[in-house]
């Protein structure tokens, strides 16, 4: 693993970290909405042996750049030059790209705007489209309540915005919720960035693809990933990517959330280690 880096990408400065061999395949993981590197927990990135593995720090989260709350001086095609950025400035021609949530949706554009950069792509807990958009299935009621109920912090208080976070990544979650783990980590992800509450700027992004008939063009080898118990994107959403991306195969992680638990990582990491086969 080498540590964290300050990179310049697209003209502003990303965090971004790797972890194993740089002459074996590289693989990319594109982290969630409101999301840091560090929601691709080290002992993850670690198990995928064998391969380059390279995270990084979206803009508004962890160590890359900041823009005030409510203000993001980007929208989602520069999310999206990020990424394929990061492997430049890694000098790498292309990359094994995993995505999840939101990243999913970066990583679904990526390869269709810059297919020479994608060896194979792994969509997880993602969608082709807004929830409730071509017929797939809207927010259930429960997640439109909780999501327009939510109350925001004191964000001048970091216990109150840390218990904040914890109850959101339990709403998000399915079996299992281990508390301490989770708190750590929201307080590991507080503590190495200037502005935490920045990363809510991602709510606010615009300018993102027209789907319609671009995934057709997809030509990379395909793997979706989805729990079959997200209260997000509910398991249509990822039938419906199967449909779109020629020859895209669909894994389901049983009793999986909006979540990426080290529950599913026996099926998830050698899913992708055989998906990023050289």
């Amino acid at each position: 693993m080498t540590g964290e880096r300050l990179l310049p990408v697209n003209g502003v400065e990303l965090c971004v970290q790797a972890f194993g061999d740089p002459s074996d395949p590289a693989v990319l993981l594109i982290a969630g909405s409101n999301s840091s590197m560090t929601s691709w927990p080290d002992e993850f990135c670690t198990r995928l042996t064998g391969r380059y593995v390279i995270r990084y720090d979206h803009r508004d989260t962890g160590r890359s750049v900041t823009y005030p709350p409510g203000e993001p001086g980007y929208g989602f095609p520069e999310l999206v030059g990020d990424a394929v950025g990061v492997l430049d400035a890694l000098d790498v021609a292309s990359a094994h790209v995993v995505g999840l949530s939101m990243g999913g949706g970066i990583a679904q554009v990526v390869a269709v705007d810059h297919p020479d950069r994608v060896a194979s792509l792994t969509l997880m807990s993602t969608s082709p489209a807004a929830p409730g958009a071509d017929g797939l299935p809207p927010l259930s009621p429960e997640a439109m309540e909780y999501f327009t109920t939510l109350t925001q912090p004191d964000w001048s208080d970091r216990a109150a915005v840390v218990e904040h976070f914890v109850g959101v990544r339990r709403w998000f979650t399915v079996g299992e919720f281990d508390e301490e783990a989770v708190r750590a980590g929201i307080e590991h992800d507080y503590d190495r960035t200037s502005s935490f509450r920045s990363a809510s700027n991602h709510d606010l992004l615009h300018g993102g693809p027209e789907w319609e008939g671009r995934l057709e063009s997809v030509t990379a080898p395909t793997l979706v990933l989805h729990g079959d118990r997200d209260p997000l994107f509910s398991l249509p959403h990822a039938e419906a990517l199967v449909d779109l991306i020629p020859n895209a195969t669909l894994v389901v992680l049983p009793g999986v959330g909006h979540e990426l638990p080290r529950s599913s990582w026996d099926v998830v990491v050698p899913a992708i280690l055989d998906h990023s086969k050289v």
